[in-house]
């Protein structure tokens, strides 16, 4: 007779989907979101660079201030709610900005988009308090690749339908998928949770004090801000910097898809493995190798002479992104009591969302000063003060794994 197949295995597959479905959706209309905005009014460039910053910037800002509120809800509420909640209000934003017939309407809903944040981290959190400990770095690991996987394929699946249908009809078809999302997890997510009361909840000092080591906790906050703006410092200039080191007349937008997506399509691969070697030689020591790897590898960006010497580099930290943030959701998953997981992973996604806005900030302001080169100088650096902390923080766990190896 066919032994019964775990209830976090089933939320694992539905939830990779989702995830999956979710990054396509976010992923797809970035590629013409600046167009958009021109096509709202008759704008000069610098108006028209400065309210595309804040269309792109304003659901970041605005997921930083929500997601903590939300994370106390899913303590309260449960998960699932929090995934359907997530789902359903991102399908009707999204499907309204088809809709908009000025760019301030645009923004508002991006705005709004913020406010109804938290799929992903939802997704972790439930996944992080149903799955055994000694399986969390491949569950979670694994889960990684479904948002990275819809994030890679996006782009090029919202030019072509933009390129096929208009702008519009691409946010109109957004909005459909994210739908289906929220279908997906009514339907077959399934959540073991036993609710905190409101006499029970704690206060953001309370769960602090609940946490075996808060120190840890706060250096995986700090990591993930600055693992995301390392990722998206080379966001502004990645395009630019491909057009200068390719011969004049070279497909130039070609290429730089190319670089871009190449990092996903590493940590889409690697991810699972790499969890794997965590739970068995100690999360903290392959994140650690992760870093060590990405500064080595960054550097050399620096000086690269033509695109495909800036492709290989960019697929080897796609490998490094894999030991990063799949790691941090599983150091937070071992070291978090159950009742509180949905608010640490809530403050997490607010770090996040901070780094998503302050990456491309540095690097606009890094290339401006000095050069496009100096950018992944800049990020190296970072990279190796994140190292360096999450060295320290993490030495005794890193002894007791190694004591046991």
């Amino acid at each position: 007779m066919p032994t019964e197949k775990p209830m976090w295995r089933q939320n694992l597959v539905v939830l990779w989907f989702g995830t999956f479905m979710a990054g396509l959706a976010f992923s797809e209309i970035m590629p013409f979101l600046s167009l958009y905005v021109d096509t709202l009014g008759n704008f000069s460039k610098t108006e028209l660079n400065l309210y595309s910053g804040i269309t792109f910037s304003a659901t970041y800002l605005v997921t930083a201030i929500a997601s903590p509120i939300w994370g106390k809800l899913a303590d309260s509420k449960g998960r699932k709610v929090m995934l359907l909640r997530a789902s359903l209000g991102m399908s009707f934003i999204m499907a309204l900005m088809g809709l908009v017939t000025s760019v301030w309407q645009l923004m508002a809903l991006r705005f709004i988009q913020g406010i109804f944040s938290g799929y992903i981290s939802n997704a972790n959190a439930l996944m992080a308090t149903q799955v055994p400990k000694q399986k969390s770095g491949q569950a979670l690991g694994t889960l990684a690749t479904g948002y990275v996987g819809g994030s890679l394929f996006g782009p090029l699946l919202g030019g072509i339908l933009a390129e096929v249908f208009s702008y519009r009809v691409t946010f109109f078809i957004t909005g459909a998928l994210l739908l289906s999302v929220f279908f997906l997890s009514y339907f077959f997510v399934h959540e073991k949770f036993t609710p905190v009361e409101k006499a029970d909840m704690l206060s953001t000092n309370e769960v602090v004090k609940v946490l075996r080591n808060p120190k840890l906790i706060l250096g995986m906050f700090v990591t993930t801000l600055i693992i995301q703006a390392s990722n998206n410092s080379i966001s502004p200039i990645l395009a630019l910097f491909v057009r200068q080191i390719m011969p004049a007349g070279s497909p130039v937008t070609f290429y730089s898809g190319i670089v871009a997506a190449v990092p996903g399509v590493a940590t889409l691969f690697a991810a699972p493995r790499l969890g794997r070697l965590g739970d068995k030689f100690g999360t903290e020591l392959v994140l650690s190798v992760g870093f060590i790897f990405a500064i080595i590898v960054y550097i050399p960006m620096a000086f690269v002479t033509n695109v495909w010497m800036l492709i290989v580099l960019r697929f080897l930290i796609g490998i490094s992104n894999a030991t990063m943030l799949p790691a941090v959701q599983t150091l937070l998953s071992k070291n978090t009591p159950a009742e509180v997981t949905g608010r640490v992973f809530s403050y997490n996604q607010s770090f996040q969302a901070v780094g998503n806005v302050l990456g491309p900030l540095i690097g606009s302001f890094v290339s401006n000063t000095f050069d496009y080169r100096a950018v992944f100088i800049s990020t190296s650096i970072l990279v190796l003060l994140n190292f360096t902390m999450v060295w320290f923080n993490t030495k005794s766990m890193r002894k007791k794994h190694l004591d046991q190896i």
